[in-house]
């Protein structure tokens, strides 16, 4: 009995290790009264997150980062893609300011080279794939191949065909951009980071999506799919994406996602109950994995740490897991 006792407590801790390892959370900086670095990287800590995403190399957040063991996806602006996109020393000259002058103090997992670029955008997404081809050709000069992968964060716009989730595909127009873009990460195979908002398809249509299948909280399948069948939005997105990376010779690539979050005010929808039912959830949900890849934990990083009171509209100034004085909106266990 003592060691059938001892097994259930080393998988159940095991199970919940899992967890919490597959979920990390954003650091968003456009605030004008948010904690120190330094604050930040211990409330990271004295919570148990153990991933971060930060968008920009921002040194005195690299300093602080230094020794804290938390794995960091980092950063290449849009703002810095005609720079590392440029050249190849240029690139060097980046990674070897913002990554190998910070190894192995700072443990980095990925760099997103790149966020939600537009394909449509003729001044960067002709610059995403050269920066892509840059940045990871410098990782390698810089010997870092091994602990770092490359990628860049999309979002669910580049889809056109969404339902039922097993026929998702690309946008017709979007190809040329994305083709290339599938075709380096599956060499080099890194996954895809992808952006997932379940909030913003139920506020843009609540006639057909409800908000139960967006919260995680339908009692059974709302959308039937073969053998396949969709309790929640989430997944459905995802594995949207993953039928169209399928069609578009990525059936190999994993997904990240780079960003999901609730705003808790500042639109339809956006209220405190729905954003602490969606995080919740979204936290308890990501180690059971998708209908298409069942029991695979989704590596996913909450949007955001705190509410920053410099971004627009006001919806965005609302979705922060934590009010900038450090107090938690949400009760979440990592």
């Amino acid at each position: 009995m003592a060691i059938q006792l001892l097994l259930l407590w080393l998988l159940a801790a095991t199970l919940d290790f899992t967890e919490s390892q597959s979920v990390g959370v954003c650091y968003g900086m456009l605030g004008n009264n948010l904690p120190s670095p330094s604050q930040v990287i211990s409330l990271y800590r004295s919570r148990n997150i153990r991933r971060m995403r930060v968008y920009d190399p921002i040194q005195s957040v690299l300093q602080a980062l230094s020794g804290s063991n938390i794995e960091v996806m980092l950063g290449v602006p849009n703002s810095e893609l005609q720079y590392v996109a440029s050249s190849r020393e240029n690139a060097r000259e980046w990674v070897k300011r913002n990554v190998r002058d910070h190894s192995p103090g700072v443990r980095f997992r990925y760099i997103a080279v790149g966020n939600e670029v537009k394909p449509s955008d003729p001044t960067l997404a002709r610059l995403v794939h050269p920066a892509l081809t840059n940045v990871h050709e410098a990782i390698a000069f810089h010997g870092l191949k091994e602990q770092i992968k490359v990628s860049t964060s999309v979002d669910t716009t580049l889809i056109g065909v969404n339902f039922p989730p097993s026929q998702g595909a690309f946008k017709d127009d979007v190809r040329a951009y994305i083709d290339p873009i599938i075709g380096f990460l599956v060499n080099i195979k890194s996954p895809l980071l992808l952006n997932i908002y379940t909030y913003f398809s139920y506020a843009g249509n609540p006639r057909d999506i409800s908000l139960p299948y967006a919260l995680f909280t339908s009692p059974g399948i709302v959308v039937p799919d073969g053998a396949n069948g969709y309790q929640n939005l989430f997944d459905a997105l995802l594995d949207v994406m993953y039928s169209a990376l399928e069609k578009a010779g990525g059936a190999s690539l994993e997904i990240v996602v780079s960003e999901s979050g609730w705003p808790s005010d500042g639109g339809f929808g956006a209220t405190l109950d729905n954003a602490r039912t969606y995080y919740t959830n979204l936290v308890a949900h990501v180690s059971q994995g998708t209908p298409k890849r069942r029991g695979r934990a989704i590596e996913t990083y909450l949007f955001a740490m705190f509410d920053e009171n410099n971004k627009e509209p006001q919806l965005e100034k609302n979705f922060g897991i934590f009010y900038p004085d450090q107090r938690p909106k949400y009760q979440l266990s990592f």
